[in-house]
């Protein structure tokens, strides 16, 4: 199964939107309460303002044999979201989105890359070398969520050119 980046077009909005949803509350059932995913889901309900924060973001699309499987954007050296479809969840799909995130930022001269994790995404981002930083409460639509910030910082070159 081939998994395919592009770039975000503001048609893909209402697609995306979908996916955002089916990915809450799928995903994260067993770290959020029905309640909290709903209020978490309901991010996606005002399309033009969602439309807005894809575009205001370097948003990338991922395919997989040609659906759509995933999306994510970064934003002021963070990832802001990333998000699967519950069918294509543990194929790749969300590491490939992160690979691409961290490589643009990299090559932007960026030390390191910061993501608020949910607590269904902490330990994929652990396993990437991402450190816990800060736990976060977020009220979303009424909810109250918990998060964690987490860092990674990037190799950086010596004066020879080498990787520390």
């Amino acid at each position: 199964m081939t998994i395919s980046l592009r770039p975000f077009l503001p048609s893909d909005a209402p697609a995306l939107a979908r996916l955002f949803r089916a990915s809450v509350e799928v995903l994260a059932e067993e770290d959020y309460s029905v309640n909290q995913r709903a209020a978490w889901a309901g991010v996606a309900d005002e399309l033009v303002t969602f439309t807005q924060r894809l575009a205001g973001a370097l948003t990338l699309i991922a395919t997989r044999d040609g659906g759509l499987a995933g999306f994510a954007s970064f934003v002021d050296g963070r990832i802001d979201m990333l998000y699967v479809d519950p069918e294509h969840a543990r194929a790749g799909v969300a590491s490939a989105l992160a690979d691409a995130l961290e490589k643009l930022a990299a090559a932007r001269g960026a030390t390191e890359i910061q993501a608020d994790a949910s607590d269904a995404a902490r330990d994929f981002f652990a396993a990437r070398g991402y450190a816990a930083w800060r736990r976060n409460t977020v009220t979303l639509n009424g909810e109250w969520l918990a998060t964690t910030t987490m860092k990674k910082q990037f190799a950086q070159p010596d004066k020879a050119g080498a990787f520390h």
